[in-house]
């Protein structure tokens, strides 16, 4: 890790929205919890909330960043070193993933952790904890890096391919495993969860083409139409999930029945009356579990689905069109948003700090101005912290 100044030459708008995205992920992440929140502004992995949204927009920013920067690397100074570069940094970022959310207890004694083995306790960090955010955006940067300097059509073919893996390997195993089924889960997708999240970054990849071509014009109607035409195929993709729905006066009184037999290649007698229809729009709670079974093709950003991450990819390219037009070419800018887009790193490091010292004096069911309370303190506190490195020229960066 280093400590740097911006260079000069930024895009307002990639910054604006990255602090846009940091801001929403402090709401949510500190909300969440609250019995009081809202269902929109927390986690359902059924649909897609508001809270689901925040996630996928750091790995548009990500892709976009990652593009730009990577071929300015390479002209300078070579394809060789820009790679070497890149690599280290993405371990680097792994690394500090490890260190950021640290790992369960093992063992209680000496010989319960023989017992266990070193392997088996490994394991379960590896999985169940270290892939969340920052590690998945390790993983999945490393597996676009071979086509990162590629054309527009191979990046999409990679994408594309990317996502039918992940769709061929939830129906062989992954979806059930995902979900806690033999011994498993994950967090945000989990270990394969990279094969999905290639798709927002891919878009931002993409995004960044679009806003700076040889020409100098960027391709603004473009990316608000392809993200408009993302977002219908990724509810019309999550529209699978009608198929699960009990028949009425069928209600699941068992656990395990609640998941279905068949998450992801649906039966052929679901297509039956009543059969497919649409499903309800994003943003829209389904109905509870014993009305429709859970599926892969609800938007799920546990399971990583590919109908949620091709919906918040659209609504990621759609929404930074915006931003470009108020930043780039209006010369809007908030400076909380500024302050930490620029510093996005430090910023995602010292909230969850933040958080554990402020959330313990909130019950879980306080009522909601005194969680509106609680979360203004702890953003203004994390705020602080990070507009004090802005004030001193200190940015954190791997």
């Amino acid at each position: 890790m280093s400590i740097v100044r911006p260079t000069s030459g930024r895009i307002a708008s990639l910054d604006q929205y990255r602090g846009y995205t940091v801001a929403g992920m402090f709401l949510v992440n500190f909300v969440g919890s609250f019995a009081a929140t809202p269902i929109i502004f927390t986690h359902q992995n059924t649909f897609c909330s508001y809270a689901d949204t925040i996630m996928p927009q750091f790995f548009f920013a990500v892709g976009f960043a990652f593009r730009l920067t990577f071929g300015r690397r390479a002209q300078s100074e070579g394809l060789a070193r820009a790679y070497g570069h890149v690599i280290r940094r993405l371990l680097g970022l792994a690394l500090v993933a490890i260190v950021v959310y640290g790992a369960p207890k093992a063992a209680n004694n000496w010989e319960q952790f023989l017992e266990r083995g070193p392997l088996n306790a490994l394991w379960h960090s590896f999985h169940r904890v270290w892939f969340q955010t920052l590690m998945h955006i390790a993983v999945t940067s490393l597996w676009i890096l071979p086509v990162v300097r590629a054309g527009a059509l191979v990046r999409v073919a990679y994408m594309v391919a990317s996502a039918g893996l992940q769709v061929a390997l939830s129906h062989w195993f992954y979806f059930d495993w995902v979900n806690g089924g033999n011994g498993g889960g994950g967090i945000d997708g989990g270990v394969l969860g990279f094969l999905s999240w290639t798709i927002p970054m891919v878009i931002g990849t993409l995004a960044c083409d679009a806003v700076t071509p040889a020409d100098g014009r960027p391709r603004l109607v473009k990316m608000i139409v392809w993200g408009l035409l993302l977002m219908g195929l990724g509810w019309l993709m999550s529209s699978g999930t009608t198929l699960y729905n009990v028949p009425e006066g069928e209600v699941i009184g068992m656990r395990e029945q609640l998941r279905a037999p068949d998450p992801v290649i649906p039966y052929a007698e679901r297509w039956e009356e009543p059969g497919w229809t649409f499903a309800e729009p994003p943003f829209v709670p389904p109905p509870p579990s014993d009305e429709r079974q859970h599926n892969y093709w609800m938007m799920s950003q546990r399971a990583a689905t590919v109908s949620y991450h091709t919906f918040a990819a659209g609504l990621s390219l759609a929404l930074y069109a915006l931003f470009y037009i108020a930043c780039d070419i209006w010369g809007w800018q908030l400076g909380v948003f500024r302050t930490l887009g620029t510093n996005a790193l430090v910023a995602y490091i010292l909230h969850g700090m933040v958080d554990a010292a402020v959330s313990p004096f909130i019950p879980k069911d306080a009522p909601g101005w005194y969680i509106t309370c609680g979360f203004l303190l702890y953003f203004g506190i994390t705020y602080l912290f990070v507009r004090h490195l802005e004030k001193n020229n200190i940015y954190l960066k791997l």
